[in-house]
């Protein structure tokens, strides 16, 4: 038998519906939120099914995981390896910024340590132009 990868997991059917939900959209979103949309689509799912299939992504480097200022943790299909986010502190609405002096200073001070496969994200809390429209 071969053995897989850690996180890869088996590609399971409820995998295939959250990674087809995940492409569906740009915007980070909440478990509860891809398991109250999978199931008004009928898709039999768990909650906790959910939460492991998006963890198992997360360490497979499928997705992004972020965690909002309230600790609520968020997750979305990301198009770059190596960018970080502009988020809304209002209305969670992302932004991918790609940062070349964060990652120069992030490989620097990795090797400075001796640290090689670095990783790492960045992330930056704000109010986007229309939450700060709405609330003048």
């Amino acid at each position: 038998m071969t053995e897989m990868p850690p996180g890869a997991g088996r590609n399971t059917r409820q995998r295939a519906e959250v990674r087809a939900l995940l492409e569906e959209s740009d915007e980070f979103r909440s478990a509860q939120r891809l398991h109250a949309d999978l199931r008004s689509r009928s898709v039999p799912i768990g909650l906790t099914t959910v939460y492991r299939t998006l963890q198992a992504l997360v360490e497979a480097g499928e997705i992004d995981s972020m965690r909002l200022p309230n600790g609520e943790q968020l997750f979305r299909r990301c198009s770059r390896t190596r960018h970080h986010h502009l988020i809304c502190r209002l209305c969670a609405r992302t932004v991918e910024v790609t940062g070349p002096t964060v990652e120069v200073w992030a490989d620097r001070t990795a090797a400075r340590h001796g640290f090689t496969d670095i990783n790492h994200t960045l992330e930056i809390f704000g109010i986007c132009a229309v939450c700060a429209g709405s609330n003048r």
